[in-house]
């Protein structure tokens, strides 16, 4: 039996609200118990409802759907995108979004959707996560997920990420620290090769945070962060490149 599912509509456009409610009548396990038309409404209405489901637009006057998410401390429900642009997709699965719908919604697309959430995978939907091997911006959000914990937190505010065995260790600038499945290769691989750096092989560092190195005899040294209380360890096979990159 499919769970029932509380549903928030957020968009700043009353007719695209009127019209995902019409779409939504023939699945009474998903009920709609408000909506909002911009990120200061949706805050307020979010901890009043404590809805399960986020039907959230891209593009609102003032702040988007991605600056919404990037308020709250923890993301406790699904959220599916509703935009006017494909553009926005690749950044929906950043957030770990359950999936993006294009505006004019239409009805097959969203019974796919719903299947999904289901936990139903019908013939021929799309995959549920976008290509895990993209390029990420500094801008981009991201979904840290930690057991029964998430946060959001946007790449140019990763301080570091050490490797942890198969896992890996993300520290935020706001002193937040996630464990993650994914490997340091992978986020290595992902994260912009502008801003982050390799110092040693169990770490990546952002720049952008970097206070001092201290250089050792033996090539190596150390490497202070802003944020974090104790320095991370330079290799000395990652200290010429380090140098170069801080010319």
């Amino acid at each position: 039996m499919t769970p029932p599912q509380r549903a928030l509509l957020v968009d700043d456009e009353r007719l695209a609200r009127a019209e995902l409610r019409e779409l939504l009548r023939p699945y009474p396990w998903v009920k709609v118990v408000g909506e909002a038309d911009g990120v200061t409404s949706a805050l307020a209405r979010i901890e009043e409802l404590q809805p399960s489901l986020l039907f959230l637009d891209v593009q609102m006057p003032g702040e988007s759907g991605f600056d919404l998410l990037a308020r709250l401390p923890a993301c406790p429900f699904d959220v599916i995108f509703v935009t006017a642009h494909d553009a926005h997709a690749l950044r929906a699965f950043e957030v770990n979004a359950l999936d993006y719908l294009l505006k004019p919604v239409h009805p097959d697309r969203l019974a796919r959707t719903l299947s999904r959430l289901a936990g139903e995978e019908p013939g021929g939907a799309e995959p549920a996560r976008g290509p895990g091997r993209q390029k990420l911006t500094e801008g981009d959000l991201l979904l840290l997920e930690n057991g029964a914990k998430s946060r959001f937190v946007r790449v140019e505010q990763i301080v570091c990420v050490r490797g942890a065995g198969d896992y890996s260790e993300v520290f935020a600038a706001d002193g937040g620290q996630t464990l993650s499945p994914r490997p340091l290769k992978d986020w290595e691989q992902r994260l912009p090769e502008r801003t982050f750096a390799r110092i040693h092989r169990s770490a990546l560092v952002n720049l952008a945070f970097v206070e001092r190195v201290d250089r050792s005899l033996g090539g190596g040294g150390d490497v202070y962060l802003r944020g974090l209380p104790e320095p991370l360890p330079l290799s000395r096979s990652h200290a010429a490149a380090l140098r170069e990159r801080f010319g």
